[in-house]
């Protein structure tokens, strides 16, 4: 199993800049693609960047140039680095693996979540 620790939301005016990170541990054999989605009160989960093990990137059109997603292999972490905030971006912030088993499986896991709230 894979265990996703996600740690960095938090209150900032609008603006503001703020770092989400997500630890992935576990038994697996290789971790395929890191992405961070969010869900707003009352609307649906959406995906907001997502990077593969070769630092593949890929954003929303609703932040890119604003939020920046990288990977640290050798930790299996992943960081979303999140400028000019808007309170639009107000969300809880989930964490996702793609990860391939021992077994040649491949298997999605889900981070609890981290709350982000923006102020205007």
């Amino acid at each position: 199993q894979v265990q996703l620790v996600e740690s960095g939301g938090g209150l900032v005016q609008a603006g503001g800049s703020l770092r989400l990170s997500c630890a992935a541990s576990g038994r697996f054999f290789r971790i395929n693609v890191m992405a961070w989605y969010r869900q707003a009160p009352g609307k649906q989960r959406e995906l907001v960047a997502t990077i593969t093990n070769s630092g593949i990137t890929d954003y929303a059109d609703s932040v890119k140039g604003r939020f920046t997603i990288s990977g640290d292999n050798a930790k299996n972490t992943v960081y979303l680095q999140m400028n000019s905030l808007k309170p639009e971006d107000t969300a809880v912030y989930y964490c996702k693996v793609i990860v391939t088993t021992y077994s040649s499986v491949s298997n999605n896991y889900w981070g609890q979540g981290t709350q982000v709230t923006v102020s205007s």
